[in-house]
């Protein structure tokens, strides 16, 4: 009966509110005259002659013209004649509001169609608002807010609060698969207030209580909008719409301002339909390629998944999949990378203005991200290549609320390699690589995050020894919202690489050798958003190491090998943080953070000692000293400052300056110049400090043409400290006493990187050039040897001048062409200038430590994209790549080296490309 009476109560209530809005229009009477009047010159008039406020979307509008003449009219007359013969409609409220859409009319709804605070509006009686939709739209517990003009109601309207701000929260998704969409935009025009969402879609957002036109941009989706009414802190989800971009290509405004609104310096953002786009070796879509093409990152040479990056070495860049470290992110001899491209979301390259959850590297983190999957269907995709294959398949587990992803890669290249001149015809390559996502919804505050990585790579180049390497990662990740501000991620996980090198074609000398590094951490990162001018993120970050510097054992009862093992490592990292995102003004924001960091050097161990003041060499050791297991043997700490500054003079034209200071206390020990599986990792000790860094940097960021094109200069100097570098002749495997054949040296690094990047129309890419020198300088003498007299001399990687095009050209929505081309300055070496003749035998004598330099690098790649139809309704989507590699067939010295023959030295040279490489993949999504 109770439930009857509040029924008809609220029917009477909207009945007379109607009729006395009714009543109230016979009183509005518009007079005016409209001649080729706009949509907006026309509600103007109204609003001002009717006291009412008009709502609607002016951009379906703008072609509108109006002509009539209104002679005190009722205000609904005027519109009726305004609005006649077109598809033009509008519907009042009763409050003095009045809605206008094009092409679909519009209905009244009573505010029980609505959640209010968690509580449906027809709950409280006496509340008879009715509000204009298209049409209702049951939201259900989890609040989805899905359509444009209608007006959701978020927070309590009872609730009784002195706030001038309240602030709205969710996660923004992708209507069709249920996936977050990370890095949208969400804001409002009047007064510009907005976020974008992070990581996993969530965006927290403080604005004033009242109505508001919420706007939602996102590339690659469609731009939208959610009409709500704010009365207190609530939370909304949104999901957003795919669309085909036409020819034009529309790029959504707020991405195109990022570079010159965001405070972030040096940060370079690639989705991975920008890397499928780019042309590579063999023709699948690689992460570390696409890194490459970007300003102030290279490679020593072909084929080398090494990055430099502004003047530092491969092992100075943490390399993170979905937070867990890789040590060796190659496959295949480095030519292909060890992530699935089907599998990425969006990889993030920072390198300079790190944020201050990051620690550990000296020039740059590259955060690889991969997608959550489908949590709406199964789906899945596959490709087919000349060396490759690879196979996803993702879906709900519990629809809307969890999902997996499980993608696999693997190769059958040994029919290339028997492709090769004979002395290479017996080698072998295989490798595979498995990725399995996992994410779970407990409710609306709690979320899990399953993440592993398996990789493992064999082979062998004509000869009996067999090399292997592998990653191993595992990690758990739990998002938890305490409420629409404070929000945090716990996570924990373990990493694994390790590589062995085995031979056992001779049983007497059949051995094996192997290393491993192993690392479990803990992760805690707080995220509050204070307000709409100081968001906080602040946590702790925990890092157990456990090394084994290498095992050599016999293989089999036949072998003779003497066993040699160097003792494990094990040390422990950990760091607090504090960051600080402060909007100033409008124009100005800041970006401060600390990070301190603390590391211990752990027993068990036996540690060298060495005479002082003496160079530490063999001869110079004085004994050792043991540790028991735990027993700290030393410790460094020092704090680490992050601090960037943007000023923005208006919308598309910015100034940025930034400061970093960097500690990294594990180190990479290699005899070649780019990174290989059979690198080993050692960590700090008391013999071996870590390496300490830090940059200064500058930027002008300039967009034309309605942000279409955005262009940037960063100017950067940094300085590195106890990086090391070896002796002449160092043995670096199976070294029980590694510091006597290491060089703590001194580094600097300097440059100018130009980007002109154009994100729209049938023509777009980007142009990077790169100036830039780094140089090493070891003038210590009690380290023993000295390298060019003490003077500076150029790092294996210096290469002033880099230059990349990245071009695509869009025929049609079914086919595209793409080019990169690629010029570089050949890299530093050290070659022999002479013969002497010295303790009965010739002996070669070398010149200065780099002071010499391969030819130069140029390189042009081109291939062609067709797509099968568009058609949505179909059970298969499929699309072809045809391409070639180094199409000029260019032979790019990778290395020169020099070999005596017959009392002559004679040199030559590498390459590991010399000819055309034509290629095809033939990829198919269902």
């Amino acid at each position: 009966m109770k439930g009857r009476l509040l029924i008809a109560y609220a029917f009477f209530s909207i009945f007379f509110c109607l009729k006395s809005y009714g009543q109230q229009d016979t009183s509005m009477l518009i007079t005016a005259e409209f001649k080729d009047a706009s949509i907006g010159e026309f509600i103007r008039v109204l609003e001002k002659q009717a006291n009412i406020h008009f709502y609607l979307d002016a951009a379906q509008f703008d072609s509108v013209r109006i002509n009539i003449v209104a002679k005190a009219l009722p205000l609904t007359k005027t519109m009726d004649q305004a609005f006649a013969n077109t598809d033009i409609h509008y519907a009042l409220d009763g409050q003095g509001h009045v809605f206008i859409t094009k092409g679909r009319k519009l209905s009244l709804i009573q505010p029980e169609d609505f959640i209010i605070g968690g509580k449906k509006e027809k709950d409280k009686p006496g509340n008879a608002a009715a509000i204009a939709a298209l049409e209702p739209e049951d939201m259900g517990p989890r609040q989805v807010a899905s359509l444009e003009n209608k007006l959701y109601i978020v927070g309590d309207k009872s609730a009784v609060t002195n706030q001038a701000l309240v602030t709205i929260a969710g996660y923004v998704n992708d209507a069709k698969t249920g996936e977050p969409i990370a890095g949208a935009s969400v804001y409002i025009e009047n007064p510009r207030i907005g976020v974008t969402t992070d990581q996993y879609g969530y965006y927290s957002l403080a604005l004033p209580k009242g109505r508001h036109s919420l706007n939602i941009q996102s590339l690659g989706m469609k731009d939208t909008r959610r009409q709500i009414m704010l009365y207190s802190d609530g939370k909304m989800n949104i999901d957003l719409q795919g669309t085909v971009m036409s020819l034009k290509g529309v790029v959504i405004a707020a991405q195109k301002r990022s570079n010159v609104k965001s405070t972030q310096m040096g940060l370079q953002k690639i989705d991975i339909k920008t890397m499928k786009q780019i042309p590579v070796v063999f023709g699948e879509a690689d992460v570390l390629r696409a890194v490459t093409t970007l300003p102030g990152v290279k490679t020593v040479g072909e084929a080398s998944t090494g990055l430099n990056v502004r003047g530092g070495s491969a092992d100075q860049n943490l390399i993170l999949f979905n937070d867990g470290t890789i040590y060796n992110p190659s496959h295949f001899f480095g030519m292909f990378s060890a992530f699935n491209p089907e599998v990425i979301k969006d990889v993030e390259l920072y390198k300079s203005s790190i944020p201050a959850r990051y620690g550990g590297r000296l020039s740059s983190v590259l955060a690889i991200n991969s997608r959550e999957g489908n949590k709406k269907e199964i789906a899945g995709s596959a490709g087919i290549g000349l060396l490759t294959s690879r196979l996803n398949i993702e879906g709900p587990l519990v629809k809307d609320k969890s999902s997996f992803i499980l993608g696999g890669r693997s190769t059958y290249s040994n029919w290339l390699l028997n492709l090769l001149p004979d002395e290479y015809k017996e080698s072998k390559a295989s490798f595979y690589d498995v990725n399995l996502n996992v994410a779970h919804e407990f409710n609306k505050k709690n979320t899990l995050y399953v993440s592993g990585y398996l990789s493992n790579d064999r082979f062998n180049l004509n000869s009996d020894t067999v090399y292997g390497y592998g990653n191993k990662n595992i990690s758990l990740k739990l998002k938890h919202i305490f409420n629409n501000k404070i929000n945090t991620i716990v996570t924990v996980g373990y990493d694994r690489y390790d590589y062995n090198i085995s031979s056992e074609k001779l049983p007497e000398s059949a051995s094996k050798l192997a290393f491993d590094i192993n690392q479990t951490y803990f992760k805690a990162h707080v995220n509050y958003y204070l307000n709409n001018a100081h968001t906080l993120d602040f946590g702790i970050n925990s890092l157990y190491y456990k090394l084994h510097p290498g095992a050599n054992k016999p293989v089999g009862k036949s072998s003779l090998l003497i066993p040699d093992e160097i003792p494990a490592e094990q040390a422990l990292e950990s760091a607090l943080y504090l960051n600080d995102h402060y909007n100033v003004t409008n124009s100005l924001a800041l970006d401060a953070g600390i990070r301190y960091a603390l590391y211990n050097y752990l027993g068990p161990q036996e540690v060298n000692t060495y005479a002082p003041g003496l160079p530490r060499t063999e001869d110079n050791m004085q004994g050792t000293v043991s540790y028991s297991n735990g027993e700290n043997i030393k410790t460094y700490h020092a704090p680490e400052f992050r601090l960037s500054m943007r000023y923005a003079f208006n919308d598309s034209f910015s100034i940025k300056l930034g400061y970093n200071s960097q500690q990294q206390f594990i180190h990479s020990l290699s005899n070649t110049t780019a990174m290989a599986p059979t690198d080993i990792w050692k960590l700090s000790d008391a013999n071996i400090k870590p390496q300490r860094g830090d940059q200064v940097s500058f930027g002008i960021y300039k967009n034309f043409k309605s942000n279409t094109i955005e262009t940037s200069v960063e100017v950067y100097y940094k300085r590195m400290e106890d990086y090391l570098d070896y002796k002449s002749g160092a043995k670096l495997v199976m070294n029980h006493h590694i510091e006597t054949e290491v060089l703590g040296t001194k580094g600097k690094a300097y440059g100018v990187e130009l980007l002109a990047r154009k994100s729209a129309g049938k023509l777009n890419g980007w142009v990077s050039y790169t100036w830039s020198r780094v140089f090493l300088k070891m003038d210590d003498p009690i380290a023993g040897e000295m390298i060019n007299k003490g003077n500076w001399y150029p790092s294996n990687y210096d290469k002033p001048h880099d230059i990349t095009v990245v071009g695509n050209y869009r025929f049609s929505h079914r086919f595209s062409i793409s080019m990169n081309v690629s010029y570089s300055t050949g890299r530093p070496i050290t070659l022999p200038v002479g013969v002497y003749y010295y303790g009965g035998s010739y002996r070669t004598l070398y010149a200065d430590r780099n002071a010499y330099r391969i030819p130069d690098y140029f390189r042009s790649d081109f291939s062609m994209n067709i797509e099968g139809n568009h058609k949505i309704h179909q059970k298969t989507h499929n699309s072809w790549t045809i391409g070639v590699y180094n199409i000029t067939g260019r032979k790019n010295p990778y290395s020169v080296y020099y070999v005596s023959e017959g009392g002559t030295i004679n040199g030559y040279k590498l390459s590991i490309f010399g000819n055309p490489i034509p290629y095809i993949n033939f990829n198919i999504r269902f």
